[in-house]
Formats: structure tokens, sequence, C-alpha cells
């Protein structure tokens, strides 16, 4: 492995802004509810071994209800999540090592930021905040990952072509076999590979749309309340896939109530029928602790309505979070249908112990960084597990990055994208300069607009007027 690379990167300079979106009508996560999120907008600024500069744009929404599932407050967890966030700054701003961010992004989030995590808990917990208990590691992640985007829009922009051109051999010092390790017994060998062997030769243009039906959504319109928003935009589940072409649709459910849960299956698959819907996903938000929960669910539709479970794709992480805590094998649900990995797959350690447990798909998400989904999305293909890219609800520029990370992986099908339904106005001016990225039509995203250097957010046409930053170090 060489020493350096001409075409090495050192971050120089980083700032943060924090973003308040409100939601047009709730989201349910789990036990919560979410009807406000702040968004971290990033930008680094960083410099070539030829002493050329570059700045990069990311963004992640701090959903603290996600990341942070609790029965304390939420206004104590979001204020600790967006000061962690602030400590990053400095850490990244401080970041001096050369490399391509894949390098500089693994050796960020397996050295460093374990470390950080750490101190700012015992510190926390220090101070007397032991009733919220520990800020989850995922939490950290989704902290970080903003500066990750960042970093890799930056690198790309300095070198003036799009950013997943650099993942390939000549750009990297380091392969795959330095990055991740196959499982033992499965006959994987990572020496030699690069990442960009396991995207697609291609990114595809048009993505079929994922809607989500979220536990608090009027499915009928005996549901409604008179409450909904009167903004222009569909309300209704039937209205949305009318207006929208939808052939998707991603179910919440509560993974607490078998009985609930059923006939909100039952409910949608009526609605999903009766339009013309051909794909149906179960979301059981990690509140699951026994598989027979699901599997009689999936047994009593496999018997009972056999068609609306031919038309369930998969199946989304019902059990928790931490996969060392609760090890849960897996095994019957992922016979009946593909088990996706969602929260638990941090990175891709953590797809490797799900896969030893039964799991045999992982939904990436780029709020878990870039540089662990392409690590994530490399590993599980190369272990025979399905890929899917999941949301977070990425308004902005999430939704750019979100979407690309989706063109360029060989997904299920499609992408999950919700950020419409949820807060429509908030990417106004991203919209005006890609607006097939920020609407659904005929079912599908487009992403012709997103084109140049770096991921092609075309930052100098987006009219957006930004706050004072939060935190600034710039060089």
């Amino acid at each position: 492995m060489p020493f350096e690379n001409p075409t090495d990167f050192r971050v120089t300079g980083a700032t943060l802004w924090l973003l308040p979106v409100t939601t047009r009508v709730p989201l349910k996560f789990g036990t919560e509810a979410l009807t406000s999120v702040t968004c971290a907008r990033v930008r680094i600024q960083g410099v070539g071994r030829d002493g050329r500069k570059a700045d990069g744009w990311g963004e992640t929404p701090l959903s603290v209800q996600w990341v942070w599932p609790s029965t304390t407050a939420y206004g104590p967890r979001h204020s600790a999540l967006c000061l962690f966030t602030e400590m990053l700054t400095h850490a990244w701003a401080n970041f001096a090592d050369w490399g391509h961010p894949v390098e500089l992004g693994h050796d960020f989030a397996t050295l460093l930021l374990p470390r950080l995590w750490e101190d700012f808990n015992s510190s926390r917990l220090a101070a007397g905040a032991e009733g919220m208990g520990r800020m989850p590691w995922l939490a950290a992640l989704v902290a970080s990952s903003a500066f990750d985007l960042a970093l890799h829009d930056a690198y790309g922009r300095l070198h003036c072509i799009p950013t997943y051109d650099t993942y390939r051999a000549g750009w990297m010092r380091r392969n795959l076999s330095d990055l991740i390790t196959p499982a033992p017994g499965s006959g994987v060998d990572f020496r030699g590979r690069e990442i960009r062997s396991f995207l697609r030769p291609q990114r595809v243009e048009s993505l079929r749309a994922w809607h989500l039906v979220g536990g608090l959504d009027p499915v009928m319109a005996d549901e409604l309340t008179g409450s909904e928003p009167k903004d222009g935009h569909p309300v209704l589940l039937e209205d949305w896939i009318r207006r929208d072409g939808l052939k998707c649709l991603k179910v919440k459910l509560r993974g607490t109530d078998a009985a609930w849960d059923l006939a909100r299956l039952l409910a949608v698959g009526r609605v999903a029928e009766r339009e013309g819907v051909e794909w149906l996903t179960a979301d059981f938000n990690c509140t699951v602790s026994d598989p027979a929960y699901v599997t009689e669910i999936l047994d009593r539709l496999r018997d009972d309505h056999p068609r609306l479970y031919g038309s369930l794709l998969y199946v989304e992480q019902p059990f928790p979070y931490e996969l060392e805590e609760h090890p849960i094998d897996v095994h019957a649900v992922a016979s009946r249908k593909p088990l996706f990995l969602d929260e638990s797959a941090h990175d891709w350690t953590q797809v490797r112990r799900g896969r030893e447990l039964g799991w045999n798909g992982v939904a990436l998400k780029t709020c878990k960084t870039q540089t662990g989904a392409l690590l994530s999305a490399c590993w599980a293909q190369a272990h025979g597990m399905t890929l899917m890219v999941q949301d977070l609800t990425n308004p902005m520029l999430a939704q750019v990055t979100h979407a690309l990370l989706a063109a360029h992986v060989p997904t299920i099908m499609g992408i999950e994208t919700n950020g419409m339904q949820f807060y429509p106005e908030a990417s106004a001016p991203e919209a005006q300069v890609h607006p097939e990225l920020y609407r659904r039509r005929d079912g599908c995203i487009r992403l012709e607009t997103v084109r140049g250097t770096g991921f092609g957010h075309r930052m100098a046409e987006v009219v957006r007027e930004l706050p004072e930053p939060a935190v600034q170090f710039e060089d």
C-alpha cells in the first residue's frame, strides 16, 4: 500500500447549520410521533495534495424518535443530540488525516467516533442526565453522517468528477479487504476487490417509489377527524395512490398488538388491490420480542389472504435495535419472507451478526454515513443478502444523496421516499432545481437533474437563505 496517493484529500474546516422543519401530519415511530425535526446541514472544506481547495455539502435529519427511542421527554434528547452534532463539527474540522473519503470515513467512524460518543455519554451522566440513559450508537452515527456525506461531496468536487466515479482502484489506497472482513467459512474473499464492483454498471435514472402508510395516517374516509391539513396535498391513501401513480406501499405496524397489525394490513391491502398497487412491505418498528408474533401474522395472511401475502415483498426490522443485547434467532421469519435489517444495520459488522441470526436482507440508509452504507452494501451482496434503500423522511439535500445511493446499488425494488408526504414545502428551493426528485410521478422519482461534480447537488442554483451557523470552524 503506497504511503500517499496524489488524489488524497484532507479536511481543513467544517460548518454546521441546524434547520428546523415541521411536519404537515404526524409520523409515528414505534411508541412516539414525530411532528418536527432538526436537519443538520454541513459544509466541509478541504485541500488536495496539490494545494487545490474544495468544499462539499451533506445533510441528515436528526430524527430523535428513531435514533433514540425512549419514554423520557423528547426535548432533552433533542438538545443532547444537537449538542453532540455541534461537538462533531470541531472534531471533523480537526481531523487532519489524508485519504479517500471512504478511508477517512471508515477511520473516523471506527477510531474517533466511538471515543467521542463514550466521552459524551460519560459527561452527560456525570452531569446528572441519568434519566434519559445513554445516547445510542445509532444516534452518534446519524449525527456524524452529514459530515461524512459532505466529505464525499467535497472529494468529487475537488477532482471535478461525480463522487461515485471515485469508488474504484486508483482513487483509493486501500481495497475492500483492508476495510471489511468476510464471514468465517463463507468462501468470500475481498482481496483485490473494489467498491465499484458491487455497484450497478450505470446508475438508474428512474426509481420506483415506496409510499409510507404511517401508523396515524387515515386509510379510509371514516378515519378522518376534520383536523387534517387543507394544503392541496392528499390525505387519504387512495388519493395519494391516484395522484402519484403509486405501486408500492410500506405499512407501519405497532408490533405490540397483533389484532391491530393484521387489521391494518388487511385494510391497506384492500385499498391497494382496488387501486392497482403491486407491492407491500410491513414495518414492525422494532417493537417485537418474539418471532412467533410475526410468523403468526404471516401465516394468517398466507392461509386466509393469499393474494395479499403474495404482494408482501419483504418484512422490515420487527425486533429491537441492538443485536448483541437481543440476539434473537429470526430464521423462522426469514424463511417466509425476506427479512431486512434496518435500525440494527449500523455497519457491516452488525450486518454480519444479523446474518448469523438469520436475517437475509439489509436496508441501507445514508444517515448512517455514506461510507458505512457503501461498505455494508458490499459485504451484504458478497454474502448473498438482498438490499433496499430506506428513507429517514429525507428533505432538502438529504434527498439527493438518498436517491443517489438507490440509483447505484441493486435494490430489491426502487426506494422508499416519503419526505413529500410529511414536509413537502421544506424542499421547495431544492425542488426548483430537481423537481422530479421531490415529486413522485407514475409511481417513480427521477434523477436526471442530479448532475455534475460531487453528488450533483448544484448548490449554486439552489436559492435557500440559511440562518447563522450553529458552529463554524473554517480554514
